[in-house]
């Protein structure tokens, strides 16, 4: 889900004009003003916010400000037009002021919340459960970028946006790139298998997530760029062993796998805190951060396919009957079973690649 960027405009210092039109340009969903004269410099489409405070704010700034938020305890009778939005800022210092937050959640349109007890996000985790089945808009604010990709996944959803006062020039880029930094679906297709031949000893790699991955759920394998298999995860039993839901048994170490942003990464890259897509039978993908990649010398089978365009897919696995494949409907296939003519679940990417990035250049792969 897209997160909103609210950006402090307030007290910025360095390169005021720059931040400030690297959010416009950007399109930051909100600018925290607290001047008229910030507000007549900023062009009609863009929201503006603005914190009351105990000093009645000058009408005409309140004129021009889309967003009012009035400090919690201060009383002011203002005279807002019909259009205005309107909420309230609570510095968050404690027990008392944290149990006020989780009323005012209930109660506001716009809550926004700056924790100053201790940095600990314990007092958001209990803001985001009291503010579960609201209606609020909650906007936290954060320190930097990379707070700001902590605090989106405090409770896995997050507040509904954050509040960043920029340091430099490209806080406010990166700032909206996590904010919108969501993972599209992926159009699976069923492919059929053309061939199957018994290899040699090779390198192969176990990918372990530090994420818990479902039945119908594995990452996207393949030799070639173009086209790629769904390898199951091992959620399902096995005799001998428990099962390993954080696990793919994945493929030899010059294979592709699919990574966030449209990129490939080869299976030999992955180290502990790399990004890979986690994708169902259905082609909802998600994140996961790589635990570990687990190299390790076993016989190889060499899985052949081929799509509804007859464009080719290649695989080379364990050759072991543990490692398995998704089919239509999550169907789960041990890859030494498959046979020539069944139907598996694999992706086809139009371009070639160049170090993971699409490119448009004449290549072949064979």
């Amino acid at each position: 889900m897209k997160k909103l960027s609210w950006i402090d405009l307030r007290n910025l210092r360095d390169y005021r004009h720059e931040i400030t039109e690297e959010a416009l340009h950007a399109g930051a969903s909100a600018l925290l003003i607290d001047s008229l004269e910030q507000a007549s410099l900023l062009p009609p489409t863009a929201t503006k916010a603005l914190i009351v405070d105990q000093a009645l704010p000058d009408p005409a700034l309140l004129a021009l400000v889309d967003i009012v938020l009035v400090r919690d305890g201060v009383k002011h009778d203002l005279v807002l037009a019909p259009e205005v939005q309107t909420g309230t800022f609570i510095a968050v210092t404690g027990e008392q002021t944290l149990q006020r937050a989780c009323q005012l959640a209930q109660t506001s349109a716009w809550l926004l919340v700056e924790f100053l007890q201790d940095p600990s996000k314990i007092p958001l985790e209990i803001l985001l459960a009291a503010a579960d089945d609201t209606e609020v808009q909650l906007i936290t604010a954060v320190t930097d970028v990379e707070d700001a990709e902590v605090t989106f996944n405090v409770l896995q959803r997050g507040p509904e946006g954050v509040l960043l006062a920029p340091r430099e020039v490209g806080d406010v880029t990166r700032l909206l790139h996590a904010c919108t930094d969501v993972v599209d679906d992926l159009d699976l297709e069923e492919i059929e298998i053309i061939g199957l031949t018994h290899l040699g000893p090779g390198e192969r790699v176990c990918v372990d997530t530090c994420s818990l991955f479902g039945q119908d759920e594995g990452i996207l394998i393949g030799s070639y760029s173009t086209g790629m298999i769904l390898f199951s995860s091992e959620t399902h039993a096995l005799p001998y062993m428990k099962t390993r839901p954080f696990r793919v048994n994945a493929a030899a170490l010059h294979s592709y796998v699919v990574g966030p942003d449209n990129r490939t990464r080869y299976l030999a890259e992955l180290e502990s805190g790399s990004e890979i897509l986690a994708v169902t039978a259905q082609g909802k993908a998600r994140r996961v951060t790589v635990g570990r990649a687990k190299v390790e010398t076993r016989p190889l089978l060499l899985i052949e396919a081929k799509s509804a365009n007859n464009r080719r897919i290649n695989v080379i696995a364990q050759d072991d009957w543990h490692v398995r494949v998704l089919g239509n409907n999550a169907s789960v296939h041990n890859i030494t079973e498959l046979k020539k003519g069944d139907r598996v679940l694999g992706y086809t990417m139009d371009a070639q690649r160049h170090v993971g990035y699409p490119i448009r250049e004449f290549l072949h792969e064979q």
